[in-house]
């Protein structure tokens, strides 16, 4: 299980009244989640019973028969449907906007705009509706009507005058000197992030070999088959949002602190998503505009993106362009590696997962001088967001490009050079991966089968030519992110329910979790129910993000499950009149001495101190 250990430090009379207190001469609380009395983990020669072995999803049946339930399918009484007009302009000031016309047409229940919704601060620089649009695709108006048609057509009756003004869309153009300017400070987006370790210029004076070059990595979509998009209603001073996100509790607390509201008062319901691949990890502005629009009309309002808005206003890869120089021996021993990077943030900055690109070149090789120099711009763009492993797969196009370069002008191969700097620990946090031969062993496996040291080129033929590649990347993902929790009940007929806050973004979680629960517990797994998606029925948990959604939500199932099993087997020791120590848990069956001979059903023992349950 785990604690939270909380220190307070009181603050310095020293460190009062001056710039470098933030505090203001405030206590310092340090929060530290502290594990205890764990469970013995699973070992490699453990025998699983339901961990590890195939099954159906749990929500497999409902997903080919149509029954699950998406953002996309909430259908309430009253509802109403909402469009968003968008910007024309990557630039523009508007000078005038009129919404009577719209709001006069039969059917329509609530117009949004700048002249009406409320002052609320939008990503670090903005706001809901901007009197300065910045992209194509920014935030006009919105309206919420009685059906899609009629909404679409009031967009049209909306009047808006646009003064254009000067754009940049690269970022070549956004840091040129005296280029427009995206917001009043410029077009750098906040410090530049520098790494550095070791001597860089002294590795490349080591170098007997040294390459340098330019890659840019263009703007990528995510795409998601389902769009973003929620539906809002209203019950009272109470908001529920059926909304498509890997965050529900990220998007509770950011809506709720946007509508001025106390985070008990928001509900964000999430049961299926048709993919988000990054860009649903934060709340939206389509999540508090649904809101307003719903509480206005005072009926629920489904605001779904089309295509069109999902790819200009939901988030994107980041185009960057990087300078690599690498310096190397001539056995292909690295010396340096160093790389200026510069990227587009688009037009705001969106918060959530960090486009992380200097990343790769810290820690996919073995070298003892880097340095990186990550440089952020503001353009006339859709705002970038997290796109599956951020900033390390834009980052390994080109540091492997140039590892190709070094082999091409060493005459190595180029797998033999990879594996000559292979890193077998962290050199930022200095310490060994947990698998240090993981790496390795997918490298030669894939070499292996693709039979790359026996690969002959074929002879040319015609003006076409064929050849092989080999490239290399990481991500740091597969680790927990804590605090995540867990709630587990042990029915009066044997069953059991597991509650998690967490969300299945259609990686498996449903299912995955409930696997830990029934193994932890010994009972099958269709005696195990799992419970999720819904910020007012579970215990907080992270958005699923990084690949670490099971390995935090699984050890916080593990534990609830733990804390029971040991009460039923407290319970089953007095029934039985036998010492706990000699009881397990099989296969539905409270067992002693590991015979399944003897004992008592789980149903059994609960049915025994019904209608009370363990929890």
């Amino acid at each position: 299980m785990t604690t939270l250990r909380i220190e307070t430090q009181p603050a310095s009379e020293e460190g009062q009244g001056k710039d470098e207190d933030k505090g203001g001469g405030k206590p310092k609380i340090e929060v530290e989640v502290v594990e205890e009395e764990r469970l013995p983990a699973w070992g490699a020669a453990t025998e699983f019973a339901v961990v590890g072995r195939p099954h159906p999803r749990l929500e497999g049946a409902e997903k080919v028969t149509g029954r699950a339930r998406y953002s996309y399918d909430i259908r309430l009484p009253r509802q109403c449907y909402a469009r968003v007009l968008r910007s024309p302009h990557p630039h523009a000031r508007i000078a005038r906007i009129d919404t009577a016309a719209a709001e006069a047409l039969p059917g329509v229940f609530a117009v949004l705009s700048s002249a009406n919704a409320p002052d609320i601060a939008w990503y670090e620089e903005g706001k809901l509706f901007e009197t300065i649009v910045r992209f194509v695709g920014d935030e006009v108006a919105a309206v919420a009507a009685a059906s899609e048609e009629i909404a679409d057509d009031a967009l049209r009756q909306v009047e808006v005058e646009y003064e254009p003004l000067p754009f940049v869309v690269t970022i070549a153009d956004a840091l040129r000197p005296g280029a427009p300017a995206v917001h009043a400070g410029g077009n750098v987006a906040g410090e530049p992030k520098t790494y550095e370790r070791g001597d860089l210029e002294a590795g490349f004076r080591q170098a007997e070999v040294v390459v340098e070059a330019e890659y840019v990595t263009q703007s990528a979509l995510h795409n998601a088959l389902e769009p973003h998009g929620c539906t809002a209603s209203w019950e009272g001073d109470e908001l529920t949002l059926w909304d498509s996100t890997q965050g529900i509790f990220a998007v509770r607390q950011q809506v709720a602190e946007k509508l001025g509201l106390p985070e008990h008062r928001v509900r964000v319901i999430k049961q299926h998503m048709g993919g988000g691949f990054g860009a649903k990890q934060i709340a939206w502005k389509h999540d508090v505009i649904a809101a307003l629009l719903s509480r206005q009309a005072g009926r629920p309002v489904q605001l779904m993106l089309d295509r069109e808005a999902e790819n200009l206003a939901a988030g994107n890869r980041n185009p960057t362009r990087q300078r690599v120089r690498l310096g190397a021996l001539k056995d292909g021993t690295l010396t340096a590696i160093g790389a200026t990077i510069e990227q587009s943030t688009g037009a705001y900055r969106t918060g959530g997962e960090a486009s992380d690109v200097s990343g790769i070149y810290q820690t996919l090789y073995k070298c003892p001088n880097v340095r990186t120099e990550q440089t952020v711009a503001y353009t006339n763009t859709g705002p970038a967001v997290a796109f599956r492993a951020p900033g390390h797969v834009e980052a390994a196009f080109a540091l492997e490009q140039a590892m190709d370069e070094l082999a091409r002008r060493l005459g190595l191969d180029p797998v033999a050079l990879r594996l000559k700097n292979y890193a077998e620990e962290d050199q930022k946090e200095e310490k060994p991966y947990t698998l240090p031969e993981g790496l390795r062993a997918c490298i030669e496996r894939a070499t292996g089968a693709f039979g790359w040291d026996a690969y002959e080129r074929p002879a040319a033929d015609g003006p076409k030519r064929r050849g092989v590649g080999f490239a290399v990347s990481d991500w740091a993902a597969g680790g927990g992110k804590p605090p995540g929790y867990a709630w587990m009940e042990l029915n009066a007929d044997g069953t059991a329910d597991v509650v998690t806050g967490t969300q299945d973004i259609g990686t498996g979680t449903r299912t995955g979790l409930a696997q830990i629960a029934a193994e932890e517990l010994g009972l099958p797994l269709d005696r195990v129910a799992h419970h999720l998606g819904d910020t007012a029925r579970g215990p907080y948990a992270p958005t699923s993000s990084g690949s670490t959604t099971q390995a935090t939500l699984g050890p916080a199932v593990r534990a609830a499950v733990g804390e029971v099993k040991a009460q039923l087997c407290r319970v089953a020791a007095a029934l039985m009149e036998v010492p706990t120590e000699r009881l397990a848990v099989r296969d539905g069956r409270v067992v002693v001495d590991g015979d399944v001979a003897k004992g008592m059903s789980v149903e059994e023992v609960a049915q025994a101190i019904a209608p009370h349950t363990l929890q």
